[in-house]
């Protein structure tokens, strides 16, 4: 059922989300939290679908904001959406004029009593989300770094306004490397002298990776880029030779630890459902989330050539082993070398031959004498 709502006011739209209920059957709401999207009029669609899509993991009430700030008459446009597909709720709100500048009074009497707030910003997200009026509502605030117009996000910023509950899809896309890494490490326990970081250029999910590399490992983590898609790549050196997770197709990553076979491992591009999914599964407090930032600002502040591993902390298990035990091609020169003797040797070998060629040579003459005297 969808109910078109112009020229109206918060408690109108509560009204009909219970005209609403009731019409489809189903007066108990059965949601657990309410989901606030702000977003702009070109991407609302995407925004609202993926929180449905996540919605049937997590039965919410969605709260999708348009702000559309200008000197117009200030007014409040709503679209109310119950059934039709849609696991909970869904209200698409157009704030104009002056109205756009305070949203929370808006959105807060709308919110579900006594449940927790989510608040998304799939276009980027403001510099400290904790700050935003929306923000200050939710007790997860998401935004996503690689949506972000801007050509870089100030991390620096985030780190700095940080409050438990801040979190960005940026890093939400390496959940599956950090667990495959920190399995790797215990099936694998050995020293890592340094970390390589491969991926497209301008990634922030990649910044993020290397700068938790560098915060749970202390180690030198260098960051290279590629063709992508994404992160393509990711290698830890250590003394027996590179665990590496190297994904160069989006798709399937391939997982080598020294001395054992390669592996295939899905390690597939998630879509926006996903990534909200999972951050509604959690809604604790991200404290890794929270020292990867401010390793992330440490790490901004390094010179260049900190960053980079050095040759000795790249050496391979072949590079190890070839300077413990020689190649093949020296291994067979070493074989004919041992075959064929030395000059001084051959005529060592030979003397004893030719005295003995003189001996019986005297024999025979001795022998000759003896046989003429008798």
């Amino acid at each position: 059922m969808i109910i078109d709502l112009t020229g109206t006011t918060s408690s109108e739209i509560a009204s009909a989300l219970l005209r609403a209920r009731r019409n489809a059957g189903s007066p108990a709401m059965g949601m657990v939290g309410t989901i606030v999207v702000v977003v702009d009029e070109a991407s609302h669609h995407d925004a609202m679908k993926a929180a449905n899509e996540a919605g049937k993991e997590h039965p919410s009430r969605v709260l999708v904001a348009i702000l559309r700030p200008g000197r117009g008459t200030p007014g409040l446009d709503a679209e109310v959406r119950v059934g039709e597909g849609i696991p909970g709720e869904a209200v698409l709100l157009r704030l104009h004029g002056e109205l756009a500048k305070v949203p929370e009074s808006v959105v807060l009497p709308l919110l579900l009593p006594d449940s927790p707030v989510v608040v998304w910003w799939p276009g980027g997200g403001p510099k400290v989300p904790a700050e935003d009026p929306l923000g200050k509502l939710g007790r997860r605030r998401v935004s996503d770094a690689a949506a972000t117009r801007r050509a870089s996000v100030d991390f620096a910023a985030r780190a700095a306004g940080y409050l438990p509950g801040d979190t960005d899809f940026a890093w939400t896309r390496l959940t599956p490397w950090r667990a495959l890494l920190a399995a790797a490490l215990d099936q694998y326990p050995v020293k890592v002298t340094g970390a390589e970081v491969v991926s497209a250029k301008g990634n922030p999910s990649a910044d993020l990776l290397a700068s938790w590399l560098q915060d749970r490992l202390q180690v030198a983590v260098e960051e290279r880029n590629s063709r992508g898609p994404g992160i393509t790549a990711v290698r830890l050196f250590t003394p027996e030779g590179p665990i590496a997770l190297t994904r160069p197709d989006g798709s399937v990553a391939t997982f080598s630890i020294p001395g054992q076979p390669d592996r295939p491992v899905a390690l597939k591009r998630r879509v926006t459902s996903e990534l909200l999914s999972e951050e509604l599964r959690r809604l604790d407090p991200d404290d890794v989330y929270a020292r990867t930032l401010a390793c992330m600002v440490e790490r901004e502040s390094m010179p260049a050539e900190a960053k980079k591993v050095s040759p000795v902390n790249r050496r391979t298990t072949k590079a190890a082993t070839s300077a413990k035990k020689p190649s093949a091609a020296a291994q067979s020169a070493r074989k004919s070398v041992a075959k064929k003797p030395a000059a001084g040797e051959t005529n060592t070998r030979k003397a004893p031959a030719k005295a003995v060629t003189k001996k019986s040579t005297a024999k025979k003459s001795a022998g000759k004498r003896v046989a003429g005297r008798s």
